[in-house]
């Protein structure tokens, strides 16, 4: 293993594979039912991702390569490793503070060490190489787990970064305690037995991406992000529309899709040996559902978990995430479980699912335009539904409910 050199500077724009681990630089709902009253588990989720908002501070390597280029990699969490694999939708400074992946590493780092990293052409890691495939995407994860001198660990991929899983898997069985794959392609849209209808569809997303990724108007974009969440928020959509444009470049998301595009893992899927969970959404418009119950056909040692929902990134409110978390924590060892405990508020038990996130809302210093704003409603149905929660919870003004769900770890004032 080489020395590792203590450093601190920007990356540099070059190209390479093998790594060198470097300093660390610190930085720093919603499918919802309006009727459905709040469960105790809900509640007290809410309570304890309020606290963890503030909370998630990860640390951001450079990772050297043998030549000068570097890799992000970022690290959050203790406890055994976790590692996900790349994907281009990735910006691992602006992720913590996202409304689409916070709650991903909030939950991942829970009795583990989450591990991600941006490959190369995206987020803070360097340009990419003149031509993209697997190899080059499998090289990037190779790097990174022996620049952490990671011996075995958990491996965790999600839709292209499952097809880099398996492959790492197949390679390197002795380093893969546990395999999980959510919303993974065995074949690439092109290489499917689809219709006429589905392969003009990825040439006209093909076409999408090269007209318009980069520009500031994100029409053609809100098409991508609408496949990816159309369970999605507006502040979640226009996060990720942000997150489209900023991980990477026109020309290299026009490179990523084409080679994705092309994707045939059937061989290595074969070839994987270790534990393996396969998750899938039955309405996931990027993935179909049927690749995901073909992979869990190829891969012997797989259990498959159909999930209920339709979004290819999993929404911290429908019942999808909830489900991926108790069965990727059951099939890791995770004890994490906030069942029995009790009321972190009084009177919260009354409110609603819709109403619940009004009240983080409010709790964090949002007025009602901004909380309408957020969740996609009208001033009038906030200032009602502000109304009913100040009943429910026998407040007798706003500053007083405020100021209780602060108390109980609900919210803090905005950043």
């Amino acid at each position: 293993m080489k020395t590792l050199e203590i450093f601190a500077g920007p990356p540099r724009s070059l190209p390479g594979r093998r790594l060198d681990m470097r300093s660390p630089i610190t930085r720093g709902k919603t499918s919802e039912s309006a009727s459905a009253p709040a469960s105790m588990k809900e509640i007290v989720e809410l309570v304890r991702d309020a606290r963890a908002m503030t909370a998630i501070k990860q640390q951001i390597r450079f990772c050297a390569t043998d030549d000068g280029g570097r890799i992000a990699v970022a690290t959050v969490g203790n406890g055994p490793p976790l590692l996900r694999a790349g994907h281009w939708l990735s910006h691992v400074e602006r992720d913590a503070r996202s409304p689409v992946w916070a709650h991903w590493l909030r939950e991942l780092s829970r009795g583990h060490t989450y591990v991600r990293y941006d490959q190369q052409g995206c987020g803070l890691s360097d340009a990419a190489p003149a031509s993209l495939s697997l190899e080059d995407w499998i090289g990037d994860l190779e790097a990174v787990a022996d620049a952490l001198g990671l011996r075995q660990f958990a491996l965790f991929g999600m839709s292209q970064g499952g097809a880099i899983a398996i492959a790492y898997a197949a390679r390197h069985p002795e380093r893969v305690s546990h395999l999980v794959l959510l919303g993974t392609p065995v074949r690439g849209k092109l290489r499917r037995d689809g219709t006429a209808e589905q392969q003009e569809e990825g040439e006209v997303l093909l076409n999408l991406a090269r007209i318009g990724w980069g520009r500031d108007n994100p029409a053609f974009r809100q098409v991508f992000t609408t496949l990816f969440m159309p369970d999605g928020t507006p502040e979640q959509h226009h996060s990720l529309n942000e997150l489209v444009r900023l991980s990477t470049s026109p020309e290299n998301a026009v490179a990523i899709h084409e080679a994705l595009y092309q994707l045939d893992i059937t061989a290595l899927a074969k070839a994987v040996h270790v534990p393996t969970l396969v998750l899938h959404a039955h309405g996931d418009a990027i993935i179909p559902f049927e690749e995901g119950r073909h992979l869990a056909t190829l891969i012997r040692s797989a259990r498959f978990v159909p999930l209920d929902g339709r979004n290819h990134i999993l929404l911290e409110t429908e019942p999808a995430w909830a489900q991926f978390l108790t069965e990727v924590r059951a099939f890791l060892g995770d004890g994490a479980d906030v069942a029995g405990a009790s009321e972190p508020l009084s009177g919260a038990s009354r409110l609603t699912r819709s109403e619940l996130q009004v009240l983080g809302l409010l709790a964090r210093g949002h007025q009602n335009a901004a909380i309408a704003a957020t969740l996609g409603k009208s001033e009038k149905t906030v200032r009602n539904q502000v109304s009913s929660i100040l009943s429910k919870l026998g407040a007798h003004t706003r500053a007083e409910a405020v100021a209780r769900a602060r108390d109980a770890g609900i919210g803090t004032p905005c950043d």
